[in-house]
């Protein structure tokens, strides 16, 4: 750790320093905090299949009413969930000018309910559909019941899928190109919550850091970014950002 003294001062600091050009990089742990369990959590009889049996395209062509069921059941989950701290103050962060937006791996939309305005969604959102045939994308307000799947589309009533990056796929190109943008004009790149394995995505924020951005760590366990970061914060989201929360003057309120 480069940065001294307690990390959040520090970051409040460098948040100050970059003059708007930070940027925050969010993965599965800034989810958890507000009760949504990662992608391989349990989940009762979808504990019998693997994720990749399911999130892929293969796994929609052999059984899509089964794959949306899973998605519906993850949806009900997300539904219940409310935007943590971590959520509250990046979205507070960028409405002060202070953060230029949120690159996400998250597809549950917390972010966006929490108030954040720019969001790069480099899996896709969950709460979108997509249509198979004709590829119009509309938004699913509830979790389909079971007597709405397979989804089909609504304008031409092929088959739909959720709007989502699946294994085996590409990240939109528009996302990652906005994401890339980001990180290459980023002064300050914040990581939370985020294994830093999965690539593309991993690599973004060393591209941010070949580029000379400071790099913020923020994560309970030891990560992909672990000893490069100039501030390495071995805490839950939630926790430290209410902390930050206090020293930068953010009421955290209700998202």
């Amino acid at each position: 750790m480069l940065g001294s003294g307690d990390p959040v001062e520090v970051l409040a600091e460098w948040l100050r320093e970059a003059a708007g050009l930070a940027v925050a990089f969010t993965g599965a742990g800034v989810s958890a905090d507000s009760g949504v369990p990662t992608f391989r959590g349990p989940g009762g009889l979808w504990q019998k299949y693997k994720p990749e049996e399911l999130a892929s395209p293969e796994g929609f062509r052999r059984d899509p009413a089964l794959v949306w069921r899973w998605y519906a059941w993850r949806m009900g989950l997300i539904k219940k969930a409310r935007p943590n701290a971590a959520h509250i103050v990046l979205a507070r962060l960028e409405a002060m000018g202070l953060l230029m937006g949120v690159v996400t791996q998250n597809v549950d939309g917390l972010h966006q309910r929490a108030g954040s305005k720019r969001v790069v969604e480099l899996h896709g959102n969950i709460w979108r559909a997509r249509c198979t045939v004709c590829g119009y994308r509309w938004v699913l307000t509830n979790p389909p019941g079971d007597d709405e799947v397979p989804v089909k589309c609504p304008m031409c009533g092929g088959l739909a899928r959720p709007d989502v990056v699946w294994f085996g796929e590409s990240l939109p190109e528009a996302a990652l190109s906005e994401a890339i943008e980001l990180m290459e004009h980023a002064a300050l790149v914040i990581v939370v919550g985020t294994s830093g394995v999965v690539e593309p995505a991993g690599s973004l924020p060393l591209l941010a850091l070949r580029s000379g951005a400071r790099l913020v760590n923020v994560n309970p366990e030891p990560n992909r970014y672990t000893g490069i970061a100039h501030l390495d914060v071995r805490e839950r989201a939630d926790p430290f950002f209410r902390r930050l929360a206090g020293v930068m003057g953010i009421l955290l309120g209700q998202a």
